[in-house]
């Protein structure tokens, strides 16, 4: 369920804005984006895990409102990201 430290180095290398940024808004969303897919995966075989499904909406509810500060500050931005995450709007 959880993400493993190579692949969220990886992906915060190729979302990364500048060298060392951990934080910019398409870093978060790029680790919330695995995160969301490895439960989602976690839920075919756990349908009543309940638990988990809160922490899952809570995830996705926490990306929106980045996706929707990225849109807000350049358009462009946001579309390149939602079509590098293969993320549906």
């Amino acid at each position: 369920m959880s993400i493993t430290a190579e692949r969220k180095a990886e992906l915060i290398q190729k979302f990364a804005t500048k060298s060392g940024d951990t934080g910019s808004p398409e870093v978060q969303v790029a680790v919330l984006t695995e995160r969301i897919n490895n439960l989602t995966e976690h839920f075919k075989d756990h349908k009543k895990d309940n638990h988990s499904r809160r922490g899952l909406l809570k995830m996705v509810s926490q990306r929106r409102k980045l996706l929707d500060y990225v849109r807000g500050k350049e358009e462009a931005r946001y579309q390149a990201l939602i079509k590098e995450l293969g993320i549906r709007r």
